[in-house]
This record gives structure tokens, C-alpha cells and sequence, in this order.
């Protein structure tokens, strides 16, 4: 599941749906060569144009809406067996449609998918739980299980099996300026976002909506928030007090990204501080992050921001990112000339 995001176009489906609305959902089932979307991207389209998602840089929704709008009114209000429909055959369509040179991709279309599947799909998700949908082509019926695991989508042509995870989420350890930054960018990316601060002066003055707020000392939070494979944590503080025990629960969960704010001197001197005094190993503190971001010779907390969402994104997506452009080497580099 394409974080916040999808789950945003099945929350509009099902709304479109209850109100006696026809909507079509599309799903990227599948790519070839480059692609502006990854396969399980989704998108809604309603019986009066309204629009909600993104299966491409834009040029393939505009086609959908003509073709189910204008030429095809009969599909509308006709709930029946999914097509799949492609585009970018060849050079002259992937330039019509904005594909990148030798990019294919290819659609199913389910045309009035029923609402109460769909108030299923979003409240299961909305729990946080992994939900796997499965569709047979051939009569257009669906429904959803529970999954153990994350998998990638599959279709065969006969039937598709969409898994979809909870959101991505993000713990951040003090409210200053930059998790004000940081915050920002990660709800545009689609995170929901926890501030942990237990000190109230800087809770006082936090003016980014949409954030849960928890008062907890950080190690409680995080204990609290039980970051999973879709979670990061980041320490923002630099207050080894409310930072160190925070970051040691975080690095005893599966969170795909835990770090820290702070200088080369000062995250040496944290991983010395657990090593002395919490029994940790430089093996076990290998998933450490810190300093954290990408480098971009970033000063401002602004900047900063943009560095470290950078970093969390890249290892999110599974970039594989050499070490000259951490933070980290890149001040090692300049204080060695």
C-alpha cells in the first residue's frame, strides 16, 4: 500500500459508494521497463469526473476520464467483471501518455465495487492491520482476509491478490523547530506522526496539526508505540536523558529506520554511553543512525529536515545508499582536510 495515500482514495470509494454514487477503482497491476507509478498504486474516478489518486504523471487519468466519461457511459452503474486495459504499447503511445521511453503499464479497472467491502477494507486498515483483497476477474467479486506478512501484489490475469499494510509511521523525540519541519514533510509523505516531549515548554508552542502529541517520557512512548516494520524513530533532543532509552527500545523493535540528531562528536559519545553503561555492542548498535540525513551541506532547520526525510525515504524504498552521502562521512571528510 502506497502509504496515506491509498488509503485516502479507498476512504473516498467507500464514501462515493455509501451515497449511491458508480466510481471505478484502478490498480496498477503491473509495469514494464519505466514506470511514473508502482505497481498497486490506485485510483478513484466518479460518475461526475471527480478524481481522487494517481496511477501516472497524469496523462492516463486524463484518458480515463474521457474514455469512461464520455465514451463509455454504459460501463457506468454496471457493476460487473474487471478489464484490464494497457498503456504504452509502443514509443508512440508512451509518449502520449507521458510514459517514460519503453514504459508499459497495465490497469484493472472494477467498475462499482460494493461499499460494504470496501467500509471493511478501510476500518481493517484504519487498525492498523496487514489486509490482503483478493478479486476473481470473472465475476468482479472480492473480499479481504487478514495477512500474516507483507507480499507483493499479484495477478495472473484470472484473479488479483492486493496486500495492503497500516501507514507508514513516525516517532519523533522533542518538540523543537526541526520536528516541526520534520513533521510537516513526513504527513505530506504520507506517515502519520507521533511528537513524544515530556517537557512542556516546547509542547507549548507546537503549531503542526494533524500529529499526535504524547506526553510520556520517550522510552514509555515508544514502548507505547510499538513500531513495526513501517515505523521510524527518530531522537531530536539532544538530551542524552530523554534521548539514549528511547533509542535503545526502538532498536529492540523492527522499526525500518532509528536515529539520532546530533554531531560526529556527539553520536560517538552516545553509542560509547550505551556501550559502558547499557551492556550494548557495536553490533547491536549497527542499526543506529546518526548523525542523521543526507548530505546537502544543510544548515538551516529547514534544511536539516529536508536531509534527514531524504534519508528516512531512501531507506524506506529500499535505496541502497553508499556511505560518502551520509552526513556523517561527509563531516568526517571535511574535518580530515
Amino acid at each position: 500500500m502506497n502509504d496515506t495515500s491509498d488509503l485516502k482514495v479507498l476512504r473516498a470509494l467507500r464514501d462515493w459508494r455509501r451515497d449511491g454514487r458508480s466510481a471505478l477503482l484502478a490498480t496498477v497491476v503491473s509495469t514494464w521497463g519505466s514506470s511514473p507509478r508502482p505497481v498497486g498504486s490506485q485510483l478513484a474516478l466518479r460518475d461526475d469526473g471527480r478524481l481522487i489518486g494517481s496511477v501516472s504523471g497524469g496523462c492516463i487519468e486524463d484518458d480515463l476520464l474521457f474514455q469512461y466519461l464520455s465514451q463509455r457511459p454504459a460501463a457506468w452503474g454496471h457493476a460487473g467483471s474487471p478489464q484490464q486495459v494497457r498503456y504504452g504499447i509502443d514509443a508512440d503511445e508512451a509518449h502520449r501518455f507521458g510514459l517514460p521511453c519503453g514504459g508499459t503499464l497495465a490497469l484493472l479497472l472494477e467498475f462499482d465495487p460494493p461499499a460494504d467491502m470496501l467500509a471493511e477494507l478501510v476500518s481493517t486498515l484504519e487498525r492498523g492491520q496487514l489486509v490482503c483483497r483478493r478479486v476473481d476477474c470473472r465475476d468482479g467479486s472480492s473480499h479481504i482476509e487478514v495477512s500474516a506478512s507483507p507480499a507483493e501484489l499479484v495477478f495472473d490475469g484470472d484473479a488479483l491478490r492486493h496486500t495492503m499494510g497500516p501507514d507508514y509511521r513516525m516517532l519523533l523525540i522533542g518538540a523543537g523547530m526541526l520536528a516541526e519541519y520534520l513533521a510537516t514533510m513526513a504527513l505530506f509523505n504520507g506517515f502519520s506522526v507521533t511528537i513524544c516531549d515530556p517537557r512542556s515548554e516546547y509542547l507549548g508552542s507546537w503549531s503542526v496539526e494533524g500529529v499526535r502529541i504524547v506526553t510520556d517520557m520517550p522510552d514509555d512512548a515508544v514502548l507505547a508505540f510499538r513500531p513495526d516494520q513501517r515505523s521510524c524513530v527518530i531522537a531530536l533532543t539532544h538530551d542524552p536523558k530523554l534521548d539514549d532509552l528511547a533509542l535503545l527500545e526502538a532498536l529492540a523493535s523492527p522499526a525500518f529506520y532509528v536515529g539520532a540528531i546530533g554531531s560526529r562528536r556527539n553520536s560517538a559519545a552516545r553509542k560509547d554511553r550505551m556501550i559502558t553503561h547499557f551492556d550494548q555492542t557495536e553490533a547491536s548498535l549497527a542499526r543506529l543512525r546518526g548523525p542523521i540525513g543526507l548530505y546537502i551541506g544543510s544548515k538551516t532547520p529547514s534544511e536539516i529536515a529536508v536531509s534527514v526525510m531524504a534519508e528516512v525515504l531512501a531507506v524506506k524504498n529500499g535505496v541502497a545508499l553508499s556511505p560518502v552521502h551520509s552526513v556523517a562521512a561527509m563531516k568526517m571528510a571535511g574535518s580530515a582536510t
